[in-house]
């Protein structure tokens, strides 16, 4: 074989060696600047309030509910703890006893970093199923939302499809991620250990 033939043979082989590794590289590069697609960026369960809602401070008064501390004045509410917060009718029908479900084992498998999370339940009007709440779940902050003051902190959570969604708020008092209570429990839970991982307060 001629020298000008066996220098042709490396230069096809060394250009079919080059294709073999720089396609996929080229094709890569297409997809993610060419193209409308591209790769999930979140990988939480819950949908992100971005960004996040300072919730307005408006006093409250607890829910007469019993078991639930009498001290007189208004509780602290989102004030240097994660909180998971439901908003709806205090005669808490089947998806608001759904949702409070979630929040209560949702915040017991959190085990050692259980302490960290409050639950509340902020009533809109018609309080309250007192049997149901204070049996079913001791130590949820029941609190009375249905006062024309508390407007601005109701308008503050989104609207749609509220009576089936628990709300976290950071210990700074800001609305940061929604979570649809009918889908599967472990998504909250997966997405709080993170945030209780990640948080250097509350």
């Amino acid at each position: 074989m001629s020298a000008a033939a066996l220098r042709a043979r490396n230069l096809r082989t060394l250009a079919a060696l080059a294709a073999v590794f720089l396609l996929p590289l080229i094709l890569a590069f297409y997809t993610y600047y060419g193209t409308d697609w591209r790769p999930a960026r979140s990988v939480n369960h819950g949908t992100l309030i971005t960004p996040p809602r300072p919730l307005p401070d408006v006093p409250l008064t607890r829910a007469p509910i019993a078991g639930a501390p009498e001290d007189g004045g208004p509780p602290a509410l989102f004030d240097g703890r994660w909180s998971l917060v439901y908003v709806g009718d205090g005669s808490c029908e089947a998806a608001c006893r759904a949702a409070l479900v979630l929040m209560r084992q949702t915040r017991l498998a959190l085990n050692a970093d259980m302490s960290r999370v409050a639950r509340v339940f902020l009533v809109t009007g018609a309080c309250c199923a007192r049997e149901f709440l204070s049996h079913e779940h001791p130590g949820l902050l029941v609190l009375d939302a249905g006062a024309p003051a508390a407007a601005p902190l109701l308008d503050a959570f989104p609207g749609a499809q509220r009576a089936d969604t628990v709300y976290v708020v950071d210990p700074l008092g800001n609305l940061m991620m929604s979570y649809d209570a009918r889908q599967d429990p472990r998504g909250l839970l997966e997405d709080l250990k993170k945030l209780l991982r990640l948080s250097h307060i509350g």
